[in-house]
């Protein structure tokens, strides 16, 4: 399709506040620990929707309403799962991270975190966290890649080829010139952004097709499988399991873990979390009906389905294009591409982040100003979305396939080493860099050969998860008790917390 004049007005206008906002926080960061967490500085409010709009990228806004509009509310499950890692992750790991990373030498990231959490002198754990995110963040950047491309192809007609780099150029140019947060005040309007496209576009469906009952008679006259939850018996424990265990996930994810971090401060995340979570399930509710009451107004006009381009994930797309005017299109068009952005922005800056104050700082440059710092992570930021660009040049690449892969990865080698190393003191660096590389590792062996090669319908997120939690627990238990200071530290931190955790 070419893009009307609405359109095009509409995303300028969206992608000229992002980079204005990118341009506005630069004013703000005077110290590399502005640039990658902002300075520990981030309200409730903003905690709250950065987290959630840097969790739902644009797989929220394609991949899950094309789960929905393919094989039905079977895939919900999904969402589910994720609802209830999420409400965990805020409970049990929000508050204890953010109190636990200012007692570890104020430590600004993930690897940071481990290697004084443990007090590892060594730093082999900083350097295998590092590789990790790295490896992961750079096929979860480009599921964000794929995602832009794939909005700029439909949109505006362009090449797949040319489409990757439009898609990424704004978000690129705000994360590398403004940093945390550049990225936590973005994200801040793009998640109300996101929630409102998807509140008014499944009413707009629903009343388009004759309304929820006679939408959902019809979606059960063309196919009564889309309306069944276990899918006619197709869907076994398995399949369940494996949808509902990405909830797993959430403990892992070092994008999301940063927002924790970034709090001002403890009291901040009770609130935090009760916005997360309303803006979380309503956004969930919202793609889920899409992509299933499209199914009924494709039925209804079957005439209209060259819209979706052969994709299921084009179906946000093909509803807003075909049911709104131009100008209220292109506001929910822009809400995709919050939810790319919000997410690719995220990951671009943990992944500098891991390069810069991991690697750089952490071996090559210990007495680096903060100024060379903040242009060494500018600089990493370009480095990794040129990656992620690269992996995502085939386009034949799926949203949810990235995503789903990268998602388990970080679940399983950071998810368990999170959450053990906040609640147990007896745990060893030597249980935790079993863990983390046990859980690497059996992600990437389960999918290239259980999944890949003999079609095991268990999500890697499984074995990999707990596999990882049981090589924490023998390993630290085999070994000697953590140094007395460390133990010590962990106690101090549990007295903090008191009992709410």
């Amino acid at each position: 399709m070419t893009a009307s004049t609405p359109l095009l007005v509409t995303f300028a206008a969206y992608l000229l506040l992002m980079v204005g906002i990118g341009f506005w926080a630069w004013r703000s960061t005077r110290s590399f620990d502005d640039y990658i967490l902002g300075g520990r500085s981030l309200g409730s409010y903003v905690t709250a929707l950065s987290a959630g709009a840097s969790d739902m990228s644009g797989w929220l806004l394609l991949g899950l309403p094309g789960a929905l509009y393919l094989a039905g509310v079977s895939e919900a499950w999904i969402a589910l799962g994720l609802v209830l890692g999420a409400w965990a992750n805020w409970k049990f790991v929000a508050g204890p991270l953010r109190v636990y990373t200012e007692h570890a030498s104020n430590a600004l990231t993930l690897p940071d975190y481990f290697t004084n959490r443990f007090a590892d002198t060594g730093k082999l754990l900083r350097v295998i966290a590092a590789l990790v995110i790295l490896v992961f963040f750079a096929v979860y950047c480009a599921s964000g890649i794929v995602a832009g491309a794939r909005l700029f192809e439909s949109v505006f007609g362009l090449p797949y080829a040319q489409a990757l780099w439009w898609g990424a150029a704004a978000t690129i140019l705000y994360t590398l010139v403004g940093g945390f947060l550049a990225v936590s005040w973005t994200d801040t309007v793009q998640a109300t952004l996101m929630i409102f496209a998807l509140i008014l576009t499944p009413v707009v469906v629903i009343f388009s097709t004759g309304g929820l009952g006679h939408s959902l008679a019809m979606i059960e006259h063309v196919d009564p499988a889309k309306l069944d939850w276990f899918r006619g018996g197709e869907l076994g424990f398995v399949g369940i399991v494996s949808l509902l265990a990405w909830g797993l996930g959430y403990c892992g994810q070092p994008h999301i873990l940063a927002r924790f971090m970034a709090a001002d401060s403890l009291a901040t995340i009770p609130r935090a979390r009760r916005i997360g979570m309303t803006w979380m399930i309503l956004c969930l509710a919202g793609a889920i009906t899409v992509g299933l009451f499209g199914n009924a107004y494709f039925a209804m006009n079957p005439e209209q389905v060259g819209a979706l381009g052969g994709n299921p994930e084009r179906i946000f797309i093909a509803l807003a294009t075909l049911l709104f005017d131009p100008w209220v299109a292109g506001v929910l068009l822009s809400a995709i591409l919050a939810a790319i952005m919000s997410t690719l922005s995220c990951q671009l800056l943990v992944c500098s982040s891991a390069l810069t104050e991991d690697l750089y700082r952490g071996f090559l440059r210990p007495l680096a100003s903060q100024r060379e710092l903040v242009w060494v992570g500018r600089a990493m930021v370009l480095a990794v979305a040129l990656v992620a660009i690269w992996i995502a040049r085939d386009p034949e690449s799926r949203v949810l396939g990235l995503v789903s892969y990268a998602w388990a990865g970080f679940g399983a080698a950071f998810g368990p080493l999170v959450l053990v190393s906040l609640s147990w003191k007896r745990m060893t660096r030597a249980g935790a860099l079993a863990g983390m590389l046990t859980g690497a590792i059996v992600v990437i062996a389960w999918k290239q050969v259980a999944v890949d090669q003999y079609g095991s319908q268990l999500y890697e997120m499984v074995p990999g998860f707990f596999s990882a939690l049981v090589a924490i627990v023998v390993v630290s238990l085999l070994g000697p008790e953590p140094p007395g200071h460390v133990q010590r530290t962990h106690d101090k931190v549990r007295a903090q917390l008191g009992g709410g955790y």
